[in-house]
C-alpha cells in the first residue's frame, strides 16, 4: 500500500517541484497564468499557459509601454504585457499590455492612439489621470481599457508579474478549476478533482504494473 500510494503522489510532487523551481526562477507565485479570455488573441488564446516573472526580475526589469522608443516585443508586438489585479469587487486578474505610462492630472488622450480611443477627455472617467499609473489594453479589444471602462488607470502596486510566454492549451484544466470553484465552491471542487486525479493515477499505476508483470513473465520464459 505504502507503495503504490508512492507511486500515486509522486507525479503531484515532481509536478510541485517543477512549480516552484520556475517560481524560484522568475519570481513570482504562481508562476503560471491560465487565459481566461480571448482579449489577447490572436497571440494568446483562451486556455493558453502563460508563463510569468516578477515585473524587476533580471533580465527583464522595468515596465515599458508600447509607445515608447525601443520598446521590447511580447506575443508579437511592441510593449509589455502584464498581470494586474484592480481592487474593484469581484473582478478577477487581467493580463493585458502596457500602452504608455502617465502621470496625476495628465489629459493622457493627447498622446493616445486615436484607434485605440472612444470619446476625449470629457467623456472618459478615467481622463484626467487621477493618478500615476499605465494605460493598458487587450490586443483583441482595439480600445483601451480605461476608454472602454474595463479598467481605471493601473496603478504600479496592482501589478503583479509581467507576461514572457504562452503555450497554447496547457492552461484549460486551471479554467477548469476556476470554472468547478465558481459554480460549486472551493472544497466540492477539490474533493472532485482529487478524486478524478486519485482514480486516473490509479488506472495509470495498475496499467504500468501489468505491462511490467508481463515484461518479466516474458524475460522469465525467455530463460
Amino acid at each position: 500500500m505504502t507503495r503504490n500510494l508512492s507511486g500515486l503522489l509522486a507525479p503531484a510532487v515532481a509536478v510541485l517541484l517543477v512549480a516552484v523551481v520556475v517560481a524560484a526562477v522568475a519570481g513570482a507565485w504562481p508562476p503560471f497564468v491560465a487565459v481566461e479570455s480571448g482579449s489577447m488573441a490572436p497571440e494568446v488564446e483562451r486556455g493558453d499557459l502563460v508563463v510569468v516573472t516578477s515585473t524587476d526580475r533580471f533580465p527583464w526589469g522595468g515596465l515599458v509601454g508600447a509607445a515608447e522608443t525601443g520598446a521590447p516585443a511580447t506575443f508579437g508586438s511592441a510593449g509589455d504585457v502584464v498581470v494586474f489585479d484592480p481592487p474593484s469587487d469581484g473582478q478577477r486578474p487581467i493580463m493585458h499590455r502596457i500602452a504608455f505610462r502617465v502621470s496625476a492630472g495628465e489629459d493622457w488622450t493627447d498622446r493616445a492612439d486615436p484607434a485605440l480611443l472612444e470619446g476625449d477627455c470629457l467623456t472618459i472617467t478615467a481622463c484626467p489621470a487621477p493618478y500615476d499609473g499605465y494605460v493598458t489594453y487587450g490586443d483583441a479589444n482595439g480600445e483601451y481599457d480605461q476608454s472602454a471602462g474595463i479598467a481605471p488607470i493601473v496603478r504600479e502596486e496592482w501589478i503583479t508579474a509581467k507576461a514572457l510566454f504562452a503555450v497554447p492549451n496547457l492552461g484549460w484544466f486551471r479554467v477548469g478549476v476556476d470554472a468547478a470553484i465558481a459554480r460549486v465552491g472551493v472544497f466540492p471542487a477539490a474533493v472532485g478533482f482529487g478524486g478524478l486525479a486519485a482514480a486516473t493515477g490509479g488506472f495509470g499505476a495498475l496499467f504500468l504494473g501489468r505491462i511490467a508483470a508481463r515484461r518479466r513473465g516474458r524475460d522469465e520464459r525467455d530463460r
